[in-house]
């Protein structure tokens, strides 16, 4: 095995760090297996090589603040403690506030929206992409939702392209009916079809354009996150079959809540995980043996606040290396010890249940 792990890609994300032409970084994968610690630790470690870095929650159940441990708004924040690494955190979804206040238009635009299956989300993704793009980041890494929002997420650009070439066939076909609706609802004439095709149109370009950037592995690459079971490595053949239907770009898989060998101590349960675990481990490297897949250490504790993040970060980038060796003088006497410990502390419980028995 340790032969064959010569001709494995690196075991790091060093080589998405180091491409500089990166302008989006996707990070997905299952519910609850890291994701946004792994996006924060990404913008963390990217601030180091860029001019000035944002990371965008997309994820409805938003844990970016508490990743942080700083309050995150839908406008950019600069996050505490640097100078150039910047957090928002957006619901994909039309905010109603946003739409024009005519009843006619909101009518109107909810009948187009519904002819359209998901070209409300797509419309709010585009008007977001607007004001990234006018932001002049260096580099913008986005914390997902779950894998089956994701996937709708990266559709958003086709998705509004249909709805585009739905509408403008429509109007084509029926562009004298779309006027005497819009007259019939009593909506202005700024408000009418007009306006709404105006505000598609306008949209048109900016989706064409980020449809050009997101299949372009210069600039964008998407980074799976998940953990040695089998239900994340499902999730994670479909993610990634399905970004190759896209044609986006993901040569990373960041393995999270690893259990090493050397790590463990006496457990009959840790050690039945670990088997579990390996046999799960294997099917990755052999699926993605042409991937760079960082594996990373289950932790006694959570991952919070900006310098657990730094801690943690260094496992991102230099393969882990769990302190003792299986076997080392050191390794046995350090069980010795935790076995005694164990021992001292069943023989005080068994000393308190025995006086607890006397007094009855």
């Amino acid at each position: 095995m340790a032969s064959n792990n010569q001709d494995l890609p690196e075991a790091t994300v060093q080589n998405v760090l180091e491409q500089d032409t990166l302008k989006w970084v996707f990070v997905g994968g299952k519910g609850g297996v890291g994701k946004t610690t792994c996006s924060s630790i990404l913008g963390i470690l990217l601030s180091q090589f860029r001019s000035s870095v944002l990371i965008i929650s997309t994820d409805p159940a938003h844990n970016l603040s508490d990743a942080f441990q700083q309050r995150f708004t839908k406008s950019p924040t600069l996050v505490n403690g640097f100078s150039n690494l910047y957090a928002m955190e957006i619901d994909p979804t039309v905010e109603k506030e946003d739409s024009v206040s005519s009843d006619g238009m909101d009518d109107f635009l909810s009948d187009l929206t519904n002819a359209i299956p998901g070209i409300d989300e797509a419309m709010s993704f585009a008007e977001m992409l607007k004001l990234v793009q006018t932001m002049d980041y260096s580099v913008i890494v986005f914390d997902t939702a779950p894998t089956g929002h994701t996937l709708r997420l990266l559709q958003f650009p086709s998705t509004l392209e249909k709805g585009l070439a739905k509408v403008m066939s429509l109007k084509s076909r029926f562009g004298g009916v779309l006027s005497q609706m819009t007259r019939l609802l009593g909506v202005d004439e700024e408000f009418g079809e007009a306006a709404i095709l105006g505000k598609l149109e306008g949209m048109k370009d900016i989706i064409e354009e980020v449809n050009r950037q997101f299949k372009d592995p210069d600039l964008t690459t998407f980074v799976c996150v998940c953990i040695p079971e089998f239900l994340s490595l499902y999730e994670t053949e479909r993610l990634v079959q399905e970004l190759a239907k896209f044609e986006i770009d993901t040569h990373n898989i960041i393995i999270n809540q690893v259990i090493f060998d050397e790590e463990v101590v006496e457990s009959k349960l840790l050690k039945a995980r670990m088997r579990m675990q390996q046999k799960y481990l294997d099917q990755f490297y052999m699926l993605y043996d042409d991937f760079n897949i960082t594996k990373l250490p289950l932790l006694p504790q959570e991952v919070c606040g900006v310098e657990a993040l730094k801690e943690f970060s260094h496992h991102f980038v230099t393969p882990y290396q769990p302190s003792l060796a299986r076997g080392s003088v050191e390794e046995l006497q350090n069980r010795v010890a935790a076995l005694k410990e164990q021992l001292k502390d069943a023989e005080a419980e068994l000393e308190k249940v025995q006086k607890g028995k006397q007094k009855i």
